[in-house]
């Protein structure tokens, strides 16, 4: 791909509202369609990283008695062998266009970016919770096709409203919230949302065949702040 070739669509990205995300119910989210261009998405779906490049996390204990976020994760750093359009995208998310974007939407620029692929096999679930408080929020690009995948197997993200009656250090399970918004997960679509105090979201079990995998790319939007540093800096990612 030249550098004339994009692959984030940034009439895309203009043409959406701000109070579109602030405004939204139960919290700022949006599930939108085509932020990346059809021949970007194509070629990060073509070369995503292979499994075995990743560190399998199953059965790992999460705080407040939650299940586990069984998967295979990667953390993204500039010396992944990884084909040179995932860089490019990296750039990209690093340039002016995505940035001023986000800062517009979280109405700060005090954040940094940090990125990562999760891929989740056959009756892997990400069991509902909030995120922790060194994030201002996380985009989530999915990269399941309906040429690989069907839409019954699972995969959405589910984002849930408490009415204000959970602890986040708490573990409840899908039924106990009083409303929930299923993001489209399929194609070229992403989910944007904001953490706060109940910006509760999960995804319930999947039910693909052996073999097949949910596979998303991350990208996490961290507070710049001493105490977000400091919670960064004793964080231990995933796979670890």
């Amino acid at each position: 791909m030249s550098t004339e070739q994009t692959i984030l669509d940034r009439d895309r990205l203009t043409a959406i509202e701000t109070a579109t995300f602030r405004q939204a119910d139960p919290y700022p989210w949006l599930n939108p369609e085509g932020l990346l261009t059809d021949r970007g998405f194509e070629l990060l779906r073509q070369n995503l990283p292979e499994t075995g490049q990743m560190k399998a996390s199953f059965g790992r204990k999460r705080a407040h008695g939650q299940k586990p976020h069984d998967r295979y994760a990667l953390e993204y750093h500039p010396d992944l062998d990884l084909h040179p359009v995932w860089h490019q995208f990296i750039a990209e998310l690093n340039g002016p266009a995505y940035q001023d974007w986000l800062a517009r939407l979280f109405a700060t620029r005090r954040f940094t970016l940090s990125y990562h692929w999760h891929y989740a096999p056959r009756g892997a679930s990400v069991s509902p919770h909030c995120d922790a408080k060194r994030k201002l929020g996380s985009h989530i690009f999915y990269f399941n096709t309906e040429d690989e995948w069907e839409r019954d197997w699972g995969g959405q993200t589910v984002i849930l409203d408490d009415g204000g009656r959970f602890s986040r250090s708490s573990a409840p399970d899908f039924g106990d919230f009083e409303r929930a918004w299923v993001a489209d997960a399929m194609g070229n679509r992403s989910l944007l949302f904001q953490r706060q105090g109940n910006s509760w979201h999960g995804v319930q079990a999947l039910d693909c065949p052996e073999g097949r995998l949910r596979k998303v790319f991350i990208v996490v939007v961290n507070a710049d702040n001493l105490k977000a540093r400091l919670r960064r800096l004793f964080h231990r990612p995933e796979g670890a």
